[in-house]
């Protein structure tokens, strides 16, 4: 490996470490096993049209990203019916969005802001014509109810599709258990209930791997104890 390679190879670790304190609330992104420039993710819809959607997404940084002009790429797993998505491939404009990729102003942390916020746009360019589902931008300025049947249709259809984890994927969705819901209630009582009043840009709380493992054995135990009662 050539100490360029090296270099980018470096600086796209640090901007991956640097998530944890920037990555939007309800996004969540994990490296996949053998290759340092493909991430798994996942969008939790909280409000909006997307309202309970489950999307499942992939984020691929080419070799030479981090150079100028070099765009990260994201396709949804997820059929995801909106403007801002390739209705075949899943793929998100990204380069619609941001034509020139500046690597001292654009991080991962700015894709994963975009990749939110399609879920929570209300307007669309009238004289925009890069939109890569132009049936879904017609049918939303033409027809809005019929637009939100869709959305509506697509929102069930990425709930249904949860627990069906891709091959490779390091996200993996399992069916609750009751320590699941002991955990959710002690993060509820930790770090609150919901981010409802929060707009797309804003940033997730801090939660330490320490305080997530110590939370995780208090449900442990907590489980253990009621299943004895029981």
């Amino acid at each position: 490996m050539d100490r360029e390679q090296a270099m980018r190879d470096y600086k796209l670790t640090i901007e991956y470490k640097h998530l944890k304190q920037h990555c939007p609330v309800g996004v969540y992104l994990l490296p996949s096993f053998d290759d340092i420039r493909l991430f798994h993710g996942v969008v939790f819809v909280r409000r909006g049209m997307f309202t309970n959607g489950v999307f499942k997404f992939e984020l691929r940084c080419p070799l030479k990203y981090n150079d100028a002009g070099t765009h990260p790429t994201v396709k949804f797993t997820s059929y995801v019916y909106n403007p801002h998505v390739h209705p075949t491939t899943g793929e998100v404009d990204i380069k619609r969005e941001y034509p020139r990729w500046d690597s001292n102003r654009h991080f991962l942390t700015t894709v994963l802001t975009y990749v939110k916020r399609i879920f929570y746009t209300r307007e669309y360019q009238d004289e925009d014509d890069k939109y890569p589902n132009q049936e879904a931008l017609k049918l939303y300025k033409t027809d809005l109810e019929g637009f939100r049947r869709r959305v509506a249709e697509c929102v069930r259809e990425s709930q249904k599709g949860v627990y069906l984890n891709e091959n490779g994927s390091t996200i993996k969705f399992t069916k609750e258990e009751k320590v699941h819901e002991i955990l959710r209630d002690l993060m509820k009582q930790r770090y609150g209930a919901n981010d409802d009043k929060m707009n797309a840009d804003d940033i997730a709380r801090v939660v330490t791997r320490e305080e997530t493992l110590e939370l995780i054995k208090q449900a442990r135990s907590l489980s253990m104890a009621r299943n004895s009662e029981e």
